[in-house]
């Protein structure tokens, strides 16, 4: 049996598991993290045992260094977020910039976006890794992932359960609405994303989510965000070869 550490992770929020080698790690501790997109600093909401072994592992203990670039991070990120912003309006680009993500070494600078079809950025990254000079990357994203980033208030008047507890989201059908013998009646079966209600899921038979801490989801499987499509990723704007092919981590 492993030692696990459950850690939240931002900006969406959600929990992913890494082994644990760190003696005395408890509920509450802010520690460094290999993430898919550079270091990154978590806050552990549980410890647990489990026969898991392809797990990355917890780097260490954050330290002041690391909060304090954590910090200034943010600052960059809010920079940021305001000049992709002012760009898009700018290029008069069809998409909606959620948020941004800066890695803890600032090797990479990631931008949530939201878009009703393909968006041609090419032009936009070239101007943000010209101003940022480090790697830059543009990910699409699901409403729903949109939704639990935002949050907001559910027909039931609770905060809704993306935003709650729910870690990672599981498919929902109509088929599950059937079953529960619901009126077929989209508009009442949607939330604020406008898909089916993740309640529709948790209250379908053997279906409810096992909760740890105050209903914090740990999920079976780690993932990402939803992704609808993946950028062209730079490192510079320095060669404009490079701009315009990128790479399409998607295919």
């Amino acid at each position: 049996m492993s030692n696990i550490a459950h850690l939240k992770i931002k900006p969406f929020g959600k929990v992913y598991r890494y082994k644990n080698e760190i003696e005395n790690l408890k509920q509450g501790d802010l520690v460094v993290v290999e993430g898919d997109f550079g270091l990154t600093i978590g806050e552990v909401v549980a410890i647990s045992e489990e026969d898991e072994q392809n797990l990355k592992s917890v780097i260490r203990i954050a330290t002041q260094e690391d909060l304090k670039n954590f910090e200034n991070n943010s600052f960059t990120e809010k920079e940021a977020y305001e000049f992709c912003l002012e760009r898009i309006k700018e290029r008069k680009l069809p998409m909606k910039l959620l948020v941004v993500d800066c890695a803890l070494d600032r090797k990479r600078i990631i931008f949530y976006f939201t878009a009703e079809g393909r968006v041609d950025f090419r032009e936009l990254v070239k101007d943000l890794a010209a101003k940022f000079k480090t790697r830059i990357e543009l990910r699409q994203i699901g409403v729903r992932d949109e939704a639990k980033f935002l949050g907001g208030i559910g027909v039931c008047g609770m905060e809704i359960c993306c935003k709650k507890f729910i870690s990672f989201f599981k498919p929902i059908s109509l088929q599950m609405v059937k079953e529960q013998n619901v009126v077929l009646n989209i508009s009442k079966l949607s939330g604020v994303c406008g898909r089916l209600k993740c309640c529709l899921r948790h209250e379908f038979y053997g279906e409810i989510e096992e909760a740890i801490d105050e209903e914090i989801t740990i999920a079976e499987e780690e993932k990402e965000p939803e992704i609808k499509r993946i950028s062209h990723i730079l490192s510079t704007a320095k060669d404009d070869d490079e701009a315009k092919g990128g790479k399409d981590e998607g295919k």
